[in-house]
């Protein structure tokens, strides 16, 4: 399970490290730009819902071996484009193919572990998405200081050729998986998740976590390419290097969840990353590596209490409802990279340290309010 989610999520964020240089050779703004970032997880956000109606009729393992597949096809089509709008395309092309992964990762473990064990699994795909999310972008940075950055999405798409072989060949097949090809059926089961108060409040606080992850994420190489830093890209994709303490913290999250309780947990770590990510105005380039390498392990907390969460918490159509899940938590991406957009444009730096703050607010007002205290998950 954490090789699927390294396989799922190495192309989601890789244009992050390269964006300067795509910006300058695409001639493209700063909103598209981070559009390219923002389609990809909108696509991801539009497929969610109905990729879980699928799986929930027609199976798992296959669905997530033709995902990791599917993403390397787009992938090998990047070398060819020539503006913006075309990088655009194939980004949202990725993102369609991310959640027969993401999505049906979460309801076959739900099936497959139960309890304690469950909790633990559900640690390690997310960390396996950490260790891939980090890949990308690590590997396409340092890849572009000795190629040109249309021969790096060549061996990008290369490496998810591989990742579906490795899933194909490792992951075992469904035990638990009962079929429901009833497609009434899944029209009622939509209709009770939608009205499930648990699934709301996870979801409107999924939509706040990765509006700031990516709001951060992306302009921030933007800030530390500009004066006075003058980053290359093989600096920004060492940046990311802090995506590694995400390897550690998130087991670690497996185990503080059952003690302390989903809602506390979501708590301390929004405050936690909050501290992150206004850490970032300080001036010095290591200051602010510190200060993103905080706000991104609160984040990595956060995302495994909720899909804990909701793994506990909804007991049928659980891949329906890990697809609402997600399409809410990447409509806040899209959101985000956008809203983040417009703010480095008015107010530079800074101008997104606000917006990443106010959507972190919100977002502890929801756990706060919304997120149920004891009985504790797991």
């Amino acid at each position: 399970m954490a090789l699927v989610g390294v396989f799922a999520f190495i192309q989601v964020y890789s244009v992050q490290s390269i964006l300067p240089q795509l910006q300058h050779d695409l001639n493209a703004s700063i909103v598209q730009i981070g559009n390219s970032v923002g389609v990809t997880v909108l696509a991801v956000a539009l497929m969610s819902p109905f990729v879980g109606m699928l799986s929930d009729a027609f199976g798992r393992k296959w669905l997530i071996v033709g995902s990791v597949f599917a993403l390397a096809l787009p992938t090998a089509l990047i070398p060819l484009v020539q503006t913006v709008h075309g990088l655009l395309v194939l980004r949202f092309l990725q993102g369609l193919a991310v959640p027969g992964v993401s999505v049906v990762a979460i309801a076959y473990i739900g099936e497959e572990f139960r309890g304690a064990a469950m909790i633990r699994v559900v640690t390690l795909y997310v960390t396996g998405s950490v260790l891939g999310g980090f890949s990308g972008r690590f590997i396409l940075g340092h890849l572009t200081e000795y190629m040109p950055w249309r021969a790096a999405f060549g061996v990008m798409a290369v490496l998810n050729l591989v990742g579906a072989f490795v899933v194909w060949r490792g992951l075992p097949a469904s035990r638990r998986f009962v079929a429901n090809a009833r497609f009434t059926s899944g029209l009622a089961t939509l209709r009770l998740l939608v009205c499930n108060p648990y699934l709301q409040a996870a979801c409107a606080l999924g939509f706040t976590v990765l509006f700031a992850l990516i709001g951060l994420f992306t302009f921030v190489n933007l800030h530390l390419a500009a004066a006075p830093y003058h980053f290359s890209p093989g600096q920004l994709a060492n940046i990311f290097a802090v995506y590694l303490l995400g390897v550690v913290v998130t087991p670690l999250a497996g185990r503080i969840i059952p003690r302390i309780g989903v809602r506390r947990t979501i708590l301390s770590a929004l405050v936690l990353s909050a501290l992150g990510v206004l850490l970032t105005l300080l001036q010095p380039s290591w200051v602010i590596v510190i200060a993103l390498a905080i706000a991104a392990c609160g984040v990595f907390i956060i995302q495994s209490a909720v899909m804990s969460f909701i793994a506990y918490r909804i007991t049928e159509g659980r891949s329906l409802a890990s697809g609402l899940y997600y399409s809410a938590y990447y409509c806040g991406g899209f959101t985000g990279a956008w809203v983040c957009g417009l703010a480095y444009t008015w107010g530079a730096w800074p101008g997104t340290v606000l917006a990443l703050a106010l959507a972190q607010a919100l977002g502890w007002l929801i756990a706060w309010r919304f997120i149920p205290g004891p009985p504790k998950a797991g």
